[in-house]
């Protein structure tokens, strides 16, 4: 069952709003299907960054002063 589209007022910045609508019409797109494409891809992206730091959680970490120590006794700095 394919759930009807939810209705929301969005402000966008008037620079935005025209390219939204040549990149409608250059494609042949509605702007929400467009925003909701956009939409879509940033909170993949979210989902991408929360597994990555899931994944690193079990990592031995170093405090900022002791990785410019190893780094300077590697002769990196």
């Amino acid at each position: 069952m394919i759930k009807p589209a939810k209705r929301s007022t969005v402000y966008l910045d008037p620079d935005l709003h025209k390219a939204l609508k040549l990149k409608a019409v250059e494609t042949s797109r509605s702007i929400s299907d467009l925003v909701n494409e956009a939409v879509r891809h940033d909170l993949s992206q979210d989902q991408d960054d929360l597994q990555a730091f899931a994944d690193r959680r079990k990592e031995v970490t170093i405090s900022y002063e002791q990785l410019l120590k190893q780094l300077k006794q590697n002769g990196k700095i």
